[in-house]
């Protein structure tokens, strides 16, 4: 039985998660037809367009993540690529909307559904859902996710068998096909894949449904926009603050990795 803490917090305390799980299999099932029909050209849109990039965390080799998704900061791609008048090296503002717009229609209906069902509810208790894949040996620099206005679930799609675990702090934790896993990332943490096979999940960041929305809502605009400013293409997820401390890295036994530099 999962013993939970004030960083791995029990999946029960989040009911409006539920739908989103009973849906695990519809929403794999979107993913991998999207990875199996999807053009060239699509799947290159999706990885640099739809996918948040981070400057800051860092891997151990060349990197082996990759995501993409369709709600950033509580709204659709498209509707975040124009009210941020994002510019990309390949496509300009309102061609990158139409282009996330249709691709998000085509392939993703019944996850964006599942959203919406979700986010009419509870107020836009959701703010950032994406798929994110740990590719053979990737191995993250320990770091932190300064986002203490959120709780991050995931919710397992395709998780192989063998050594592939989020550290986080002293516990050691694994994802599970059909389930969430919900932490709270502004303790420090780094996760890995050891085996030959990808894993994937579908990363799910919500409000904490304790504090006042007003205040979190706050912060959100606040800290989005300075990310914004930083770097566009975090879509707000990652910033300059997901930096761990050097004593985070001796106090957690990982004072080794403190040399990796290789960007995510």
């Amino acid at each position: 039985m999962a013993t939970f803490n004030e960083y791995h917090l029990d999946p029960k305390q989040f009911p409006f998660l539920q739908s989103l799980q009973n849906e695990w299999q519809v929403i794999r099932d979107e993913f991998t037809r999207f990875r199996q029909q999807a053009s060239t050209e699509e799947l290159k849109f999706a990885y640099d367009v739809l996918g948040p990039k981070s400057k800051t965390i860092k891997t151990k080799g060349d990197s082996k993540y990759s995501a993409f998704g369709i709600l950033f900061q509580g709204l659709f791609i498209e509707e975040y690529i124009q009210l941020h008048q994002i510019q990309y090296p390949d496509y300009a503002t309102e061609e990158a909307a139409a282009k996330a717009l249709s691709l998000r229609n085509k392939y993703f209906p019944n996850l964006a559904k599942a959203i919406e069902k979700v986010n009419f509810s509870e107020d836009n208790i959701l703010r950032n859902v994406y798929f994110g894949t740990f590719h053979p040996g990737l191995d993250i620099k320990l770091h932190v996710n300064y986002n203490p206005h959120m709780n991050r679930g995931y919710l397992g799609l395709i998780v192989p068998e063998g050594d592939v675990a989020m550290k986080i702090c002293y516990d050691q934790l694994y994802w599970n096909e059909g389930k969430f896993l919900i932490l709270d990332h502004s303790y420090p943490h780094c996760p890995h894949n050891y085996t030959d096979y990808d894993r994937t999940v579908l990363v799910v960041d919500f409000f904490k449904p304790e504090k006042p929305r007003v205040e979190v809502r706050e912060f959100e605009q606040e800290q989005v926009t300075q990310r914004m400013q930083d770097n566009p293409y975090s879509l707000g997820v990652f910033g300059k603050s997901d930096q761990a401390t050097v004593e985070d890295f001796i106090k957690y036994g990982l004072a080794h990795q403190l040399e990796w530099d290789k960007a995510l």
